[in-house]
């Protein structure tokens, strides 16, 4: 197994709460010096206080919608470090969508935006630093379980993931021979502020701790493409291999994911 080896340059979006701080807070850990970014300066500011030597980390109040501010934290960061080792897309947003509501369709365009846009965006600004680089770097995007089948009610978010598994294998192939490699990590149910929202059963749900540090071990490692808990994993295969007629009559009554607005 690759350990992350000490001195990692790790620039993390959605790094103000659930993913992308544990994240944070596990590399930190392990000795790495942190690009920070995140809509809420508050929670970045707390986020980064509390990580050993906290002064080596770098926070950026930036929506990942604001390509330019984006683009100018990654060249900020680059130049404070000398470069970066690991970058990973953690900005995401959910919705629970229904097509027929007129109001759901801006919801779907926000959906795609943060979560694969911004995904596309945050890593554009630093494959050619990483290529003049000469030691293995990652770039990290984060799927979801949510990602292999369209579940009820949550069209925007299962298809925004779905392209999120899409690109970074494309990109994954594009950087094959180089020096970068793409990593896709599928959360199946964390315990964060997103999912706390869910009103349905959520099974083999995790803590955040435990995902960021097994999450860290596989993006060491470069594994392509890795599902979290492992045993959602096992679900995912399942998913994959069912039936269009039997995933059909399974799922077409399950409850749906909670829309925007919804008390």
């Amino acid at each position: 197994m690759h350990a992350p080896r000490t001195g990692d340059r790790v620039f993390i979006t959605g790094a103000s709460s659930g993913i992308g701080a544990a994240l944070a807070r596990e590399y930190a850990a392990r000795d790495a010096s942190l690009g920070l970014l995140g809509r809420r300066r508050d929670a970045l500011e707390a986020l980064a206080a509390s990580l050993p030597d906290s002064k080596r980390h770098r926070i950026y109040v930036v929506d990942v919608l604001d390509r330019p501010a984006l683009q100018a934290a990654a060249h900020d960061f680059i130049a404070a470090n000398g470069g970066a080792d690991i970058v990973i897309a953690s900005a995401g947003i959910s919705h629970g969508t229904l097509t027929e509501r007129a109001a759901d369709l801006s919801v779907f365009d926000a959906v795609f935006a943060t979560n694969v846009n911004a995904t596309v965006a945050t890593f554009a600004p630093f494959i050619d630093a990483m290529r003049a680089q000469s030691n293995p770097c990652r770039l990290v995007g984060i799927g979801s379980v949510a990602g292999i089948r369209g579940m009820r009610g949550a069209g925007a978010y299962c298809a925004s993931k779905a392209a999120v598994h899409s690109y970074c294998e494309s990109l994954r192939v594009e950087l094959r021979n180089t020096n970068i490699r793409v990593v896709t990590i599928a959360p199946g149910y964390i315990a964060t502020p997103m999912t706390s929202k869910n009103r349905f059963p959520m099974p083999f749900l995790m803590p955040a701790e435990r995902f960021a540090a097994q999450a860290v071990d596989v993006i060491a490692r470069g594994a392509g493409y890795r599902v979290l808990p492992w045993q959602m994993g096992l679900v995912a295969k399942l998913l994959r291999l069912l039936p269009n007629v039997v995933f059909d009559f399974a799922f077409s009554r399950a409850p749906t994911k909670q829309r925007k607005g919804d008390a």
